[in-house]
């Protein structure tokens, strides 16, 4: 298993930030850490959805990134996740 320790992962859809080019921006064009180019652009949201409504989404995109994993453990891993992402803690 690779070491996630100083990794840093979307606060929407978890997705591992491994390069500046897959962060977000924030509405004055600067670089927002917290969240990917899919799920944040231009200080918003791309899209308006529910927790479960993202990991539904992101669980299709998780096995086909990862296809030792099938989607019953990737819908798990999910709903450990998520509630601790900035996006959804408060939910």
């Amino acid at each position: 298993m690779e070491n996630f320790e100083n990794q840093k992962f979307c606060q929407s859809c978890a997705m591992p930030l491994t390069s500046e080019e897959l962060y977000g921006t924030n509405s004055d064009g600067t670089i927002n850490e917290d969240y990917c180019i899919y799920c944040f652009k231009e200080g918003e949201f791309t899209s308006d959805m529910s927790m479960e409504e993202m990991m539904n989404f992101c669980i299709d995109k998780m096995v086909e990134v990862h296809p030792e994993m099938d989607k019953d453990e990737a819908s798990k891993m999910m709903k450990e996740v998520f509630p601790n992402l900035k996006r959804w803690a408060n939910d």
